[in-house]
């Protein structure tokens, strides 16, 4: 195999330029490290990670913890911030974390604890005092979105806001029966994002003077969960409402379908508004607000390299901006 030393004879230069050339650490002109590169490809020479580790204290590897693969705005955190961690030279190993369990200890227990990684990004993962405690001892920096973890850097929307303000546009246009589908209040996801959107429903309501009793329906946070809701929330005419806040873009795109199957317009007969920026969204000309999951990625990047350069910890809560969009979906009331 080849070495090092090899790689800077072939260039022409001492193996410390070398070093400094392939690793990206210290100055090295461009000039320098094209020859260094150039002659590292044509021998076929690949840095030894465990060798580096040993001199720099870094692996260059970031292990992420995840909920969920397959539910869009996991999957887009996730690619995103596969795509950002390349660009900066580091390896990316995943856990699934189950709910809490034996497997899930273990990933805490050994993995993340015995497993040499530079940091840790957790998203939407509502951790325990352990938890926080197991990976804060490993003297690593943690980084979350979705959620504040106490003694972390976290990225997260404002969902009573986010909430609040896609109600205020439903009022703004003039509605007054306005309902919440969102998701189920017994069941929640972690940092309790269910209560938190029908918080900023109920208090834009009430801001406006009007009722919230029998305003909300319960459902899972999918296509389908939002079509099973709006059949049973808009079949009755005399209590159908004139606009609906759903928890979410999915669940808003099943309404619009079952109200479709329903014979109503979108948005004579009836308004929604959702949350999240899905693709779908446009698709279905779906008002909604956007909260850019790829951008809380790439900033959850940017926050873990950077407490890497720096000794000192700081705890800060980095809202991540969210913005009205307006489309076909929504219209003052008929």
């Amino acid at each position: 195999m080849s070495a090092i030393a090899d790689v800077a004879r072939l260039a022409g230069v001492a193996k410390a330029t070398a070093s400094r050339a392939l690793s990206g650490r210290g100055y090295v002109s461009d000039e320098t490290r094209s020859k260094v590169i150039a002659a590292a490809a044509q021998i076929g020479y690949v840095a030894s990670p465990n060798a580096a580790s040993l001199v720099t204290g870094r692996t260059q590897s970031v292990g992420v913890i995840i909920p969920f693969i397959s539910r869009w705005f996991f999957a887009e955190v996730l690619e995103s911030l596969e795509q950002a961690l390349l660009a900066r030279g580091y390896d990316m190993t995943l856990y699934n974390l189950p709910t809490h369990s034996a497997e899930r200890e273990r990933v805490f227990d050994f993995f993340l604890a015995r497993k040499r990684f530079d940091g840790v990004i957790s998203v939407g993962v509502e951790l325990s005092d352990t938890e926080v405690t197991q990976l804060h001892r490993t003297g690593r920096p943690l980084v979350g979105i979705g959620g504040e973890i106490p003694g972390a850097h976290t990225i997260a929307i404002d969902d009573i806001a986010a909430a609040r303000l896609a109600t205020e546009h439903l009022l703004t246009l003039g509605h007054t029966d306005i309902r919440h589908v969102g998701g189920d209040q017994a069941h929640q996801m972690d940092f309790a994002v269910h209560t938190k959107r029908l918080t900023g429903f109920t208090d834009a309501m009430r801001t406006a003077g009007l009722p919230t009793d029998n305003g909300f329906t319960a459902c899972a946070f999918t296509v389908p969960g939002g079509h099973q809701a709006g059949l049973a929330l808009l079949s009755d005419p005399h209590q159908r409402p004139t606009a609906v806040f759903a928890a979410s873009d999915e669940i808003a795109v099943g309404l619009i379908i079952a109200a479709r199957e329903l014979g109503l317009h979108i948005p004579t007969d009836l308004s929604v508004i959702g949350i999240d920026g899905h693709p779908y969204a446009d698709m279905f000309h779906l008002t909604t607000i956007e909260q850019h999951p790829r951008n809380q990625a790439t900033l959850a990047v940017d926050t873990l390299l950077t407490e890497l350069e720096n000794t000192t910890t700081t705890t800060l809560l980095t809202r991540a901006p969210t913005n009205l969009v307006l489309r076909a979906s929504t219209s003052p009331p008929r």
